[in-house]
């Protein structure tokens, strides 16, 4: 699936909750809380680097601050009142900014771009930012914009707009992300370095089917056409555009790897924006060679290297140039060493490893000697900042508190900026020094639900169903919890590939519903099993062509231990999840009907045939080499089993998981006169949101209600 929508399906409006004591005069959850209220998310505190300085921007009230990390003095760099007066404006609030460098700040709002020269107190540049879509910007001063519209891209200087492309067929597609945002693609224009040329993707939908989407607004109903490229079936052909703006010309580079459904990924350009590289991965997603191409020819120069697994290799991130000597870079794989980690690299290959770490890392930043990363070493379930010298492979940790941390690196590489929560603390920023020496506290989020009770949460492990892994899971008991009673289980479930559900942030990164539940009397039991994010490769690829299989054994094994549970009564016990999510909840109660009595499944995947071709056939293979696979996966064949209450709900347009999945699910259960609840979301794509989320989630409320007490 495309993972950004995986991850937003993944997570259903999930937002965190402190942990606090009983105290009967606090109020409940209302549905409202649970999906509207804002005010229950920890407060922020926003800081950004001021161009490659060491001090930092920070709003204070209606004033626009900087400060000094060595110093730690502060200073106004313009305030509201003042930026109004420059820009003509009334805003009533700081609009967000940016910096092209460390004395020209940018303010992009309605519509308008405007520079502010900070020395002289004066608009350096102002003019309407260009209406498209996949908005694109280099960084700096001199910038351009690119963008599309009706599926053509085009340049704007600050002056005037260039048409790049001029395509009638409405199956080209031009600038646009392709692949539906696998392998780490989020965009599809990229500009050089010197803003001299742009590199865009160009995909040809042709041969991709059309799958019909029903608008209801309009009188008698429109079908709508996208482009959907099911398991096994043509895909989408992409191609590599480089223009350059001075001559106003297109070449295409000359990729000849694989047969033409391959993917390009990671596209990078050198400094000197001679060169392009890319990562040119096949359609089995089982080889991927890393080529560079001459960027105003086209033509190919080299292969820098090449991977290979039976199973997958995924590309996920572009090449990152070392600053002090550009004829080095950073390659990212989980490929050689079974976890994801950091090589340096030249256009001769890899020179070495810079990370030796049995974790998957990040890079975040480097500097004249280090290179400095995020790793889950400590623990899955934490995310520490790391440097290593890069002559001496040398690692040390820099964060020393426990949780989840998020950091920014100073240009300089002196300093970093440190935003981390854990269980018990809603979110704390600091000021950190990449010497070692101890961080400085900026900030820290008071508790924003001191008004509410809230169940006790717990973060712990258990052994996965083959005994050589610990799954992480969260588990909540309710209210005024006895350990003399039995209480019904709800398992929350999402499980597939890059997700990861239990972390050490905030309430475990809990959902305001699970909370609402156990406000109800529920236990909530949440567990990433094997195939999940962070883990390593083994533990991800667990999944191959068997999809469910050794998610259900885990999520089964997890449960089981919770069973043993005196006040778990295992005649109650119910699932729900989204996407993938609901894919397990209905694998879990038609493969394990004893334990499992009621389930609530959204959007759920229900045949892997028609799911799509660059998610699917990564972990499933295609229809044609791995026909036992789907079979044993399809929940077609399973619905004749479906013993427990199952209800389904789908919006009614989603165009990740379309619809022909639950309604083939629902025509199995008619034919084989097994009863299945369903309610589709009109108008809502593959996620429910605002109002309708609020009735979704009352309606999940009363279906376990109904079924479960």
């Amino acid at each position: 699936m495309r993972r950004s929508l995986i991850i937003l399906a993944a997570t259903l409006l999930m937002t965190a909750l402190p942990t606090q004591a009983q105290t009967p005069e606090r109020r409940l959850l209302t549905m409202e809380d649970v999906i509207l209220n804002r005010d229950l998310t920890p407060k922020t505190h926003l800081t950004q680097w001021i161009g490659a300085s060491d001090s930092y921007a920070w709003v204070d009230g209606t004033t626009l601050c900087a400060t000094d990390a060595r110093s730690n003095k502060r200073r106004t760099i313009i305030s509201l009142d003042e930026l109004n007066s420059l820009l003509s404006t009334s805003f009533k609030s700081f609009p967000p900014y940016t910096f092209d460098d460390e004395q020209s700040l940018v303010v992009a709002a309605f519509g308008m771009r405007n520079t502010i020269d900070l020395k002289s107190r004066t608009v350096t540049s102002k003019y309407k930012i260009p209406a498209g879509q996949n908005l694109t910007r280099q960084s700096g001063k001199g910038g351009i914009y690119a963008y599309t519209r009706d599926n053509n891209l085009y340049c704007f200087d600050g002056e005037r707009e260039h048409a790049i492309t001029s395509f009638s067929d409405p199956n080209i597609v031009c600038g646009q992300s392709v692949s539906r945002n696998e392998f780490g693609i989020n965009g599809g224009i990229f500009i050089s370095p010197d803003a001299k040329k742009i590199a865009f993707y160009q995909k040809d939908e042709s041969a991709v089917t059309n799958f019909p989407l029903l608008d209801i607004t309009t009188r008698t109903g429109t079908l709508k056409n996208i482009k959907y490229p099911m398991n096994g079936m043509p895909s989408e052909v992409v191609s590599l555009g480089i223009y350059d703006i001075a001559s106003r010309k297109t070449t295409y580079v000359e990729v000849t790897d694989f047969d033409k459904e391959r993917y390009l990924t990671n596209i990078t350009w050198s400094p000197d924006s001679e060169r392009i590289y890319i990562q040119v991965l096949d359609r089995p997603q089982k080889n991927v060679h890393l080529n560079v191409y001459n960027a105003s020819t086209g033509k190919f120069i080299a292969q820098v290297l090449s991977e290979h697994n039976d199973r997958w290799v995924e590309p996920q991130h572009p090449l990152v140039f070392m600053k002090n000597d550009p004829s080095k870079f950073i390659y990212s794989t989980n490929n050689r060493d079974g976890y994801w980690n950091l090589y340096l690299c030249n256009d001769g290959g890899v020179i070495k490893r810079l990370t030796a770490t049995d974790a998957d890392v990040q890079y975040v930043a480097q500097d004249a000697k280090f290179v400095y990363y995020t790793s889950a070493e400590v623990s899955p379930i934490d995310n520490h900042l790391f440097k290593v010298e890069v002559a001496t492979g040398k690692q040390t940790q820099l964060t020393k508190a426990e949780g989840w941390h998020n950091v920014a690196v100073s240009g300089s590489g002196r300093y970093f900026v440190d935003t981390y929560s854990s269980l018990d603390v809603p979110r704390v920023v600091e000021v950190g020094r990449t010497d070692g020496k101890p961080a400085r506290e900026i900030f820290r989020a008071d508790d924003p639900t001191v008004g509410y009770n809230f169940a006790k949460i717990t973060l712990g492990s258990v052994k996965s169903a083959d005994g050589k892994y610990d799954n992480y899971y969260r588990l909540i008991k309710p209210l005024d919890f006895d350990p003399t009673k039995k209480y019904p289980v709800i398992v929350y479930v999402y499980g597939g590939p890059h997700s990861q559900m239990v972390k050490n942030t905030y309430l475990g990164q809990l959902r305001r519903w699970e909370m609402y539940m156990a406000q109800r009397g529920y236990v909530i039991f949440v567990m990433d099993n094997r195939g999940t994010s962070n883990r390593g490769a083994e533990f991800e690829k667990a999944i191959h062509r068997q999809c469910g299989q050794a998610e259900m054994q885990d999520q089964v094994a997890g449960l089981k231990w919770l069973m043993t549970h005196d006040w778990v009564d295992s005649d109650r016990i119910g699932v729900h999840g989204w996407s993938y999510g609901g894919f397990m909840t209905i694998s879990l109660i038609t493969n394990y009907p004893d334990i499992f009595k009621v389930g609530v499944a959204g959007g759920p995947v229900i045949d892997w045939k028609w799911y799509e071709v660059m998610y699917g056939e990564r972990y499933m293979d295609n229809t044609h080499n791995n026909p036992e696979g789907f079979a044993k996966t399809s929940l077609i064949n399973k619905a004749k089993d479906l013993r427990g209450k199952l209800l389904i709900c789908q919006g009614a347009v989603d165009p990740v998981v379309v619809w022909e999945h639950s309604l083939s699910f629902v025509r199995e259960c008619i034919k084989n006169n097994v009863q299945v609840d369903y309610f589709p979301y009109p108008c809502a794509e593959h996620n429910v949101f605002g109002k309708d989320a609020v009735h979704l989630h009352q309606k999940i409320t009363n279906y376990f209600e109904d079924y479960l007490r």
